[in-house]
């Protein structure tokens, strides 16, 4: 009998490091940019053609997936990104990442495009792991057809409400007043750490960075702030919209053509503390 239990028990440690050895992944993070007009968001769906779907679907072709690929966010039907990350985990390793990089754009239609490809640790993960994200909206003041994926709006503003508008913003935490109902989220509480508008020609630029957004949240601020330029309302007005935290009284979700996904940031020197664990691989 002992020696029975002794055989299972050796058995079970090497059945254990086997497995161990056979589901061994490495851990990537992928840096791209992508024009979502044609896209139902990024997150795959049913019966619906999704950037994280083509990309993944290619990725196929030059590596051996482990599961689904993970992206720092989720980006809406027709929204776009200048700067994306996503991490995924390989039952191989990639050994040229220029290589990688180079199959994959040769293969990818032209609205994805691949920049840079990063060896991480295991616990690296690029939505928990990113600071904050920036986003901007552009609207096109007048007719042009060489700007493309911008808001064709011709209205009079008073940008210098609207400014007044964001710099009010950064003086709350809880925009629950731009959010999307019944979103199961733990907290609208949001730092916001710059908003600010910029004219760039017949171009005007909407920037806004903070640590985290709410679904549709970016499209209904400027919304609202669009309404404050129109003088629909004053700021003091504009201010009640913030504090009621009561989605129906601010302005219309702006349409989601205009929406750029700019930049994720990560602690400073991330990716070379993360080179610095493979240094003796």
């Amino acid at each position: 009998m002992r020696y029975t239990q002794e055989i299972n028990f050796h058995f079970t440690l090497y059945f254990n490091s086997f497995n161990f050895v056979s589901f061994m992944t490495y851990r990537y993070f992928l840096k791209i940019a992508y024009d979502g007009s044609h896209f139902c968001g990024w997150q795959m769906q049913p019966n619906a053609l999704t950037v994280q779907q083509k990309l993944q679907e290619t990725m196929q072709l030059f590596c051996n997936l482990h599961g689904d690929t993970l992206g720092c966010g989720r980006t809406d039907t027709g929204v776009h990104a200048k700067e994306f990350f996503l991490h995924f985990d390989c039952e191989s390793a990639i050994e040229n990442h220029d290589e990688f990089i180079y199959k994959l754009n040769r293969v990818l239609p032209e609205s994805i495009a691949v920049y840079e490809l990063y060896k991480v640790g295991q616990e690296a993960h690029c939505r928990f792991d990113a600071l904050s994200r920036t986003y901007e909206y552009h609207i096109q003041q007048a007719k042009n057809p060489f700007i493309k994926n911008a808001w064709y709006n011709s209205a009079t503003l008073n940008l210098k409400a609207m400014v007044e508008g964001c710099q009010l913003l950064m003086q709350y935490e809880d925009f629950t007043s731009f959010s999307k109902s019944n979103t199961q989220v733990f907290t609208n509480n949001c730092a916001i750490f710059e908003a600010y508008w910029e004219q760039k020609e017949d171009l005007l630029v909407f920037t806004i960075k903070a640590n985290r957004f709410l679904r549709n949240m970016v499209r209904a601020i400027v919304g609202s702030l669009i309404d404050l330029g129109k003088e629909k309302y004053n700021l003091e007005h504009f201010k009640t919209i913030i504090e009621s935290k009561n989605r129906s009284n601010a302005g219309v979700s702006v349409p989601a053509q205009g929406l750029y996904l700019s930049q994720v940031s990560y602690p400073e020197y991330y990716f070379d503390h993360q080179e610095k664990l493979f240094k003796q691989d």
